[in-house]
């Protein structure tokens, strides 16, 4: 009797488990996301995660789904869950990656719930560190990268690290924007970078409080002159930074209240 030889399996551990979508999902990293918080059933800049979503699934795959279809997952996981949650929302092409057929296709949608997150409590000393994400302008999966740097800073005596790209500008963190205080206006990074949600949504609220900001190249001799430091993500709108390589900031306090005081005002929303 002829053995008959499975060709498609998925193997855990030696253990031979139930293949499926989810399973093929683990082997493919032609995605993207995006990250929120919901609090009280309710979330902050919406239309900024439904315009990155768009755009990188417009960039990557040619086509984009509806932002009303998007949005409908995004209310039923909120529905079914606790009032407080975190959702990540992955937009994936379903012919994987490797391969020409995964461009000019419709995605499709995967969302991930979990506890509400807030981020450490800081604050954060950062080393700097020699690297350029590709795709920078994307929040895509897959970067070994960032979790490799984070690792090489931990091990330097840092709690994170900041990346300077090839002209020797600071763009941004493993996982956050950057922000920086003169002792008049918030400095943000004028470099090549995935712009946060955050980021976008502390930016114009800042503008409705009238505080001065603006955008420029920072260098490590640049930050002699800044009195200030941050990081951002979704989890929140500022964690003090003490220390990027030897460059010591001992006023970041003032930007840490303006960057929450910010991001206090922009309004929560149902979805």
């Amino acid at each position: 009797m002829k053995t008959r030889i499975i060709t498609d399996q998925t193997i855990l551990n030696g253990q031979v488990i139930p293949s499926s979508e989810i399973t093929n999902l683990a082997f493919s990293g032609f995605a993207h996301f995006t990250a929120l918080q919901v609090r009280n059933r309710m979330v902050k800049g919406l239309d900024l995660h439904l315009d990155r979503l768009r755009m990188a699934s417009i960039k990557l795959y040619g086509r984009a789904l509806p932002d009303f279809l998007i949005r409908s997952y995004i209310c039923s996981a909120i529905e079914n869950g606790p009032v407080d949650q975190s959702l990540t929302i992955t937009i994936y092409s379903p012919k994987g990656e490797f391969n020409a057929d995964s461009m000019n296709i419709e995605p499709k949608v995967l969302i991930r719930t979990s506890s509400p997150a807030h981020g450490p409590k800081g604050p954060l000393r950062l080393a700097a560190i020699n690297h350029e994400r590709p795709l920078a302008e994307i929040k895509h999966v897959g970067e070994i990268g960032k979790t490799y740097y984070l690792h090489q800073a931990v091990q330097q005596g840092f709690d994170d690290a900041v990346f300077i790209d090839q002209n020797g500008h600071l763009t941004e963190g493993t996982i956050w924007n950057l922000a920086f205080w003169d002792g008049e206006s918030v400095v943000w990074p004028e470099a090549r970078m995935l712009k946060g949600t955050m980021m976008a949504a502390v930016e114009r609220q800042l503008t409705q409080l009238n505080i001065p900001q603006r955008s420029e190249p920072i260098t490590l001799d640049r930050l002699l002159d800044l009195k200030g430091a941050a990081v951002m993500n979704s989890w929140t709108p500022g964690i003090g930074v003490t220390e990027i390589s030897s460059q010591s900031f001992k006023d970041s306090n003032k930007l840490i209240a303006l960057l929450h005081e910010a991001y206090e005002i922009e309004p929560l929303e149902k979805v």
